[in-house]
């Protein structure tokens, strides 16, 4: 049996998240809806994860979104659950049902069915919101990965989170 299930650069990425997270002393949640527990499963794979990863809150449905992230009807309603303001309110409500210092938001569309015109497959929402920062201090951003295939966009997806649970280097 291999030591990962996962593909090799996810993997690394997660050790990365998970050894600049404890080096910065902070704790990390993630709000997954379209990547289905992708990156927490990614960052479970690192040995000692446990003293940075705090929680993983696994979102599909809009009804879990209200319920367990604290999400607005109305914001579901008015934007939709791919949005930035579903992610950021799914970040938001990550934080807020944790302990974590920061966390990070996924909602999409991965295929092969589901797209619109305006939000075709491929299309993801990321957001990250970290505790004690400013309300005008918003992270997000809505991609494009076009249609590679239900995986694809997944696994790109999962690498953007990663990115975004990176601490941001220190000003000289």
């Amino acid at each position: 049996m291999p030591d990962n299930i996962l593909p090799t650069e996810l993997v690394d990425l997660a050790e990365r998240v998970i050894i600049a997270n404890r080096r910065a002393g902070r704790t990390v949640a993630v709000a997954e809806s379209c990547t289905g527990g992708l990156v927490s499963a990614a960052l479970t794979e690192i040995a000692g994860s446990s003293d940075v990863f705090e929680a993983g809150f696994i979102t599909y449905s809009n009804d879990m979104k209200v319920e367990l992230l604290k999400v607005s009807q109305d914001v579901l309603e008015t934007f939709g659950a791919v949005s930035i303001a579903t992610a950021w309110a799914m970040a938001q409500g990550a934080l807020k049902q944790s302990h974590a210092h920061v966390a990070v938001a996924i909602t999409g569309i991965a295929g092969p069915g589901g797209g619109t015109e305006q939000k075709p497959v491929g299309t993801v929402v990321f957001a990250r919101a970290e505790r004690g920062a400013s309300a005008d201090k918003v992270v997000a951003d809505m991609r494009h990965f076009g249609d590679t295939g239900r995986g694809g966009v997944r696994l790109q997806a999962a690498l953007c989170a990663l990115e975004l649970l990176l601490p941001e280097p220190s000003a000289p």
